[in-house]
C-alpha cells in the first residue's frame, strides 16, 4: 500500500499542474512563474484577488501572497466561498508570523510557505496536495453549499438548527430558548423548508458540514 501510494505520488508530480499565483509585486509574479515553468507546470499570473475573482477559473492550485493590507487569505478564501466557489490554496509571504500561518490555515489554506521558495519543499507540497485535492475540494464545496444554505435562516431558525444538532428535544430547545414547543415546531417547520431538508438528519449534517472550518 505504502508502494503504491509514493508510485501515485511521483506520477502526479510528474503532471502538468496549473498554478495561479497572487501577488502585488510584479518582479516577483515573473519569479515564481519561472519556478513553475521551471518544475514542468504552467502558470498564470494575478495582480490582486478582483484579478482572480472577475473571471474565476474551475481549476489550478491558487498560491497566494498573505497580504495583511488587503485582508491577506482569509479574505480571498472568503471571498472565493462568498462566490460559492473553492480552489486549493498555498500561502506564501516573506517571514510570516505564528499569528498569520494559523489564521490562513484555519481558514482553509493547505499550506503556508516562506518566500524566497525552496524548489524542494513547493515541489513536495504540489504532489501532496495533487493527492489530497480531491476529497478536501468535496469537502470544502459542501461546507460552503451548507454554509450557504444556512445563511437564509432567520436567527432564531439558526438557534433550533444547533440544538437540533446537538441533540435537543423540542421540548428542549423550548425550555433553553423560552418559547412554547408549538413555537419550536413552526421554526423547525421553516428551517427545514429552507434549508430543502426532508428529515431532521439532513438539516443536522448541513449544520456539520457547514462547521467544518470552526472544527478544523
Amino acid at each position: 500500500m505504502r508502494d503504491s501510494h509514493k508510485r501515485g505520488t511521483i506520477a502526479l508530480m510528474e503532471q502538468q499542474l496549473i498554478l495561479r499565483f497572487i501577488d502585488p509585486c510584479s518582479r516577483l509574479r515573473a519569479e515564481l512563474s519561472r519556478i513553475a515553468f521551471n518544475l514542468g507546470h504552467h502558470a498564470e499570473v494575478y495582480a490582486s484577488a478582483d484579478e482572480l475573482i472577475d473571471h474565476l477559473p474551475e481549476t489550478g492550485i491558487l498560491v497566494v501572497r498573505d497580504d495583511h493590507e488587503t485582508g491577506g487569505v482569509p479574505e480571498v478564501l472568503r471571498r472565493l466561498a462568498d462566490a460559492g466557489h473553492w480552489l486549493p490554496m498555498i500561502a506564501t509571504d516573506t517571514e510570516p508570523s505564528t499569528a498569520r500561518i494559523v489564521a490562513a490555515i484555519k481558514a482553509g489554506a493547505l499550506d503556508y510557505l516562506p518566500l524566497p521558495l525552496d524548489l524542494q519543499r513547493f515541489n513536495l507540497t504540489l504532489a501532496k496536495i495533487s493527492v489530497e485535492v480531491a476529497a478536501h475540494g468535496q469537502a470544502r464545496r459542501r461546507m460552503i453549499e451548507a454554509q450557504s444554505r444556512i445563511a437564509f435562516l432567520s436567527t432564531r431558525e439558526r438557534e433550533v438548527l444547533q440544538w437540533l444538532a446537538a441533540g435537543s428535544s423540542n421540548k428542549v430547545i423550548a425550555r433553553e430558548l423560552e418559547i412554547s414547543p408549538r413555537t419550536v415546531e413552526i421554526h423547525r417547520a421553516n428551517m427545514m423548508a429552507k434549508l430543502g431538508a426532508k428529515h431532521a438528519a439532513e438539516a443536522v449534517r448541513l449544520q456539520i458540514e457547514a462547521d467544518m472550518t470552526a472544527a478544523a
